[in-house]
């Protein structure tokens, strides 16, 4: 058989390279003792497997072999392997600092590589591997530092930024769904790489300000593609990350592109990557467009029908726990609220404790209030960090506040 690429890690497969003829029974017995998960076959240049069900097939469009679906075996829970020193937990207020570093890092090394694509060299795939990996780290020490801190780009870095944080995303996703480690990993690589096609687009029409044109648009569309033609020139490139490079713009009822793919068509992963690029374009100050706040965003794609998987939606919201208990948040109607207690079925509204009044700066008798849609309610503008606001001894307020 003629193999084209292999699952899990390609930091840790037992070959030199990923793609060659597989003609030894040597060679096919070091591949049954790895632990590489599956492989990916090119039956018009090798030979091809018996029919019966198979978890992954590559057709071939002109010369250029199309993924359409990856293997997925990996997609089961899995114990997660002990925590190295470097991954201990932390609140978000002590991660903050190094989570910064990381991502000032990994936005040059993301601007770096747009630019080498530029210019017509091939992605090393392998040199952000370093890069991932410090990223799953600040991830597992706290969620919401890196994240939170990715949320804030300015509209001329946006393209950059966003790939940083589609990765972090991506990564505390693919934990919340409990999967393997190397797997986590490489779709931490799928994040990054996301939209690196975008390199071909023109910086006029990248960062243009007000409404595309049909041309433009058309443009833009075509990055998806490119970039998975510009990832296929690395024989050492992720079969996953390619997947979700190429996919991450269809949608679940069959309206997205560049291939229309309908519900489970679409890989589970270029399913997830859809879900984390789309919170974080809709989270995040655009050329064209302000961001909205976290849980406007998760509400209108909630609301939006046939655009994701619902299920695995519900998962991400979870993953990134909107508003977690405990989490001190701005009102609507200038005031500090205390979340004291999630809201599973709509996350969006957390039952919260209003306690301080902003403009006077002053605590005030604590009032459950109404997190709703209509003006008669109150609403949650965004999270606060309670150092801004100078809350003496925050956590024995907080504790107060929670047992009252």
């Amino acid at each position: 058989m003629y193999v084209h690429a292999m699952e899990g890690s390609w930091l840790h497969h037992p070959f030199w390279r990923k793609r060659f003829l597989l003609d030894s029974e040597h060679d096919l017995k070091r591949l049954l003792d790895s632990d590489i998960p599956g492989v990916i076959i090119d039956d018009e240049r090798g030979v091809a497997p018996a029919p019966k069900p198979v978890s992954a097939r590559v057709t071939v469009a002109g010369r250029r072999p199309v993924v359409h679906r990856v293997a997925e075996q990996e997609f089961q829970r899995r114990p997660r392997p002990a925590l190295s020193a470097a991954e201990t937990p932390c609140s978000a207020a002590e991660e903050a600092k190094r989570a910064r570093n990381i991502v000032t890092r990994s936005k040059r090394a993301v601007m770096k590589m747009f630019g080498e694509a530029r210019m017509g060299r091939a992605i090393e795939v392998t040199d952000v591997a370093p890069m991932v990996e410090e990223i799953s780290a600040s991830i597992a020490r706290n969620p919401l530092a890196l994240i939170g801190i990715a949320r804030l780009k300015n509209k001329d870095e946006y393209t950059y930024m966003h790939s940083v944080a589609v990765c972090a995303l991506m990564i505390n996703f693919a934990r919340t769904l409990e999967l393997d480690e190397v797997l986590v990993r490489e779709l931490g690589v799928a994040g990054l790489l996301h939209d690196i096609g975008k390199m071909a687009v023109p910086d006029p029409v990248l960062k243009k300000p007000g409404k595309l044109t049909d041309a433009e648009y058309a443009v833009v569309r075509e990055h998806s593609q490119r970039g998975y033609d510009l990832l296929l020139q690395n024989e050492d490139a992720p079969a996953i990350a390619a997947e979700v490079v190429l996919h991450h713009h269809e949608k679940y009822d069959g309206t997205g592109y560049p291939h229309g793919l309908k519900g489970e068509e679409i890989s589970l992963y270029a399913r997830m990557g859809a879900i984390c690029d789309v919170y974080d374009a809709t989270t995040s100050n655009r050329p064209y467009k302000d961001g909205w706040a976290p849980a406007e965003s998760i509400a209108r794609m909630l609301e939006w029908e046939g655009h994701f998987d619902r299920k695995l939606l519900d998962a991400f919201v979870r993953s990134i726990g909107i508003y977690p208990a405990g989490t001190l948040v701005r009102l609507r109607s200038n005031r500090l609220g205390l979340v004291v207690a999630e809201n599973k079925r709509e996350p969006t509204r957390p039952r919260v404790k209003a306690f301080y009044v902003i403009h006077d700066r002053s605590l005030t008798k604590p009032e459950m209030v109404t997190i709703g849609n209509s003006l008669r309610d109150d609403a949650i503008i965004r999270r606060e960090a309670p150092e801004h606001w100078n809350l003496s001894d925050w956590p024995r307020l907080r504790k107060e506040l929670m047992g009252r």
